[in-house]
């Protein structure tokens, strides 16, 4: 399955997770840089994915928006 043309699930890459196509940079890896503040300049760079683009790391925002837009959250009451 090809999501949005950057985006690919096959079950016998990555153990079927979300990743940029034609690599095996999961989806995952590339969100846990961006939510500790690395900058997609610097994801692409040297330090880290120099194979991938600035469109592949939004389309990585995208690919997690899609899954979470219809989510209902629950929170649960915490009791004191």
């Amino acid at each position: 399955m090809e999501i949005n043309g950057k985006v690919s699930i096959d079950p016998k890459i990555c153990h079927g997770k979300p990743r940029i196509k034609g690599t095996r940079i999961m989806v995952s890896q590339v969100l846990d840089l961006l939510s500790a503040g690395i900058s997609p300049e610097k994801i692409i760079s040297k330090d880290y994915f120099p194979d991938l683009t600035l469109e592949e790391i939004y389309a990585c925002i995208a690919f997690a928006n899609r899954i979470i837009k219809n989510e209902e959250v629950h929170l649960a009451k915490v009791s004191q």
